[in-house]
């Protein structure tokens, strides 16, 4: 994502393809983990950390651009950490906790929303504002990337709130 601070059109569009292929990459990846059986502990546990990583590197560098609302990125951001304490707690006492659907569909909205967000700033970047493709992308942006991300957050808590219930008689043990 540092590619895409820099803020020229060949630095913006070669962040915004490092992005979306490592996105690409990591659909593709699981998809055939799971087709050939080939699923392990290490990967439950560090593919989640992998697509955090990348979200949250995205969604902090589009703060620093003013794309994003900070306090979206911080409910965001703070709902991961949240759910890797409970992911460590869980295989602390031997368990592993591999993501469940809401989670998945989480992942793939914000990786679809940093996306979208992520084309528009490069065309914008790179393309000249008359051309017929920049019509399509005449709206006002920031009312759409506060409703794309406020949907994209508010399913973050959801899953947050999810893996609390599912989990509660773990946490609450371990308060003991």
């Amino acid at each position: 994502m540092s590619l895409f601070l820099v803020g020229n059109p060949i630095s913006r569009t070669a962040g915004f393809f490092i992005f979306l292929i490592a996105g690409l990459t990591d659909l593709i990846d699981g998809h055939y983990a799971r087709k050939y059986g080939i699923v392990t502990g290490f990967g439950k546990f560090m593919d989640p950390l992998a697509d955090k990583i990348l979200v949250t590197t995205a969604l902090i560098a589009l703060v620093s651009l003013g794309y994003v609302r900070a306090w979206m990125v911080m409910l965001i951001v703070a709902r991961e950490f949240y759910v890797t304490g409970i992911r460590s707690l869980a295989a602390y006492r031997g368990a592993i906790i591999a993501p469940s659907f809401w989670a998945k569909v989480k992942t793939v909205l914000q990786m679809c929303a940093i996306t979208f967000i992520l084309l528009v700033i490069t065309l914008d970047t790179a393309m000249d504002q008359s051309t017929p493709v920049m019509a399509l992308f005449n709206f006002d942006r920031q009312l759409v990337y506060d409703i794309v991300m406020g949907l994209t957050t508010l399913l973050t808590l959801y899953t947050g709130l999810d893996y609390t219930i599912k989990y509660y008689s773990m946490l609450k043990n371990a308060l003991k």
